[in-house]
C-alpha cells in the first residue's frame, strides 16, 4: 500500500511541475504578443507610407507602359 501512495504522490508532483512549466509558457506567449502588438503599432505609419509610395510608383509605371505602347517599337 505504501508504494501506491508514493506513486500517486509522485504523479501529482509531476503534474505540478508540468503546471508550472505551462504557466511559464503562457506568460511568455502573453509577453511576446504584447511585443508584437507594440511593434505593429510602431511600424504602421511607415508601412502605410511605403504602401502609398508603392502605389505611386505602380501608377507611374502603368503610365509609362501605356506611353511605350502608343509610341510603338523604338529602335536604338
Amino acid at each position: 500500500m505504501g508504494w501506491v501512495g508514493a506513486s500517486v504522490a509522485l504523479g501529482f508532483a509531476g503534474l505540478a511541475v508540468l503546471a508550472v512549466c505551462a504557466f511559464k509558457v503562457y506568460l511568455g506567449v502573453r509577453h511576446l504578443g504584447r511585443q508584437l502588438d507594440r511593434a505593429r503599432r510602431r511600424l504602421a505609419p511607415r508601412h502605410s507610407a511605403l504602401r502609398d509610395e508603392l502605389e505611386v510608383l505602380q501608377e507611374r509605371a502603368a503610365r509609362g507602359e501605356a506611353r511605350r505602347r502608343r509610341d510603338g517599337v523604338r529602335s536604338s
